[in-house]
């Protein structure tokens, strides 16, 4: 039975079990979840707990969590190496890296980009700033750990790059990555060039009129 994954090409979260796939070369079929697919949006909202996507389904299992889902095809799909390292030690360092990604740029972006969604007198101007100091302080903190290495930890390509990409990819939208950071900024480059990663960038790329703060002309 094939995959199925359940998500929309423009979902930040869902590029990271994409990326995932397409480096693992894992045949699946994309669920999209839109107002044109209500029965994807009804199971979706059966699959999360908040409805939100990603969300697997293999068979008769169901894995939801962008993170879980990584780790599910690392353990049943595919023949490439894990996006997971199999030490211990370096399987630590790549979850972690993974985590401040997601925590302290992917989320915080996504708070900003949440509130620009919500009317005048919804705005969160304190909590925006706030998320805008995250970003910063993040990337400063990314900074040295990306001078003279390829990719995030761990010498090879794994989960703590899935979760860069999406965001540092649209982080650098809503915060620009400073002239100060130019190892995060080549970092970012060599992320875009990545084949999987430029792929799902590519089938992102019809929706960006969805962005609301003005998807910028430029990747």
């Amino acid at each position: 039975m094939t995959l199925a994954l359940y998500g929309h090409p423009f979902a930040s979260f869902v590029w990271k079990p994409l990326i995932a796939l397409y480096e693992r070369g894992v045949a699946f079929d994309f669920r999209m979840v839109d107002p044109d697919h209500p029965e994807n949006a009804a199971r979706m909202a059966a699959l999360s707990p908040t409805g939100q996507f990603p969300a697997l389904v293999d068979g008769d299992r169901e894995v939801t969590q962008s993170n879980a889902v990584v780790e599910y095809l690392d353990l049943f799909h595919g023949d490439a190496p894990p996006m997971v390292p199999e030490d211990v030690r370096e399987a630590l360092e790549a979850r972690m890296i993974a985590d401040v990604f997601d925590d302290y740029i992917h989320a915080q972006t996504q708070r900003i980009v949440g509130d620009a969604l919500r009317g005048e007198d919804e705005r969160d101007p304190r909590g925006v700033a706030d998320a805008h100091v995250l970003i910063d302080r993040c990337y400063d903190w990314m900074e040295p750990r990306l001078r003279d290495t390829e990719w995030a930890t761990c010498g090879r390509f794994t989960i703590a790059d899935c979760a860069a990409a999406p965001a540092l990819f649209y982080g650098d939208w809503v915060h620009p990555i400073p002239e100060r950071c130019s190892a995060l900024a080549a970092y970012r480059a060599r992320l875009l060039s990545r084949p999987s990663v430029a792929r799902v960038v590519d089938e992102a790329r019809p929706f960006r009129s969805f962005f609301p703060l003005g998807a910028p002309d430029r990747d």
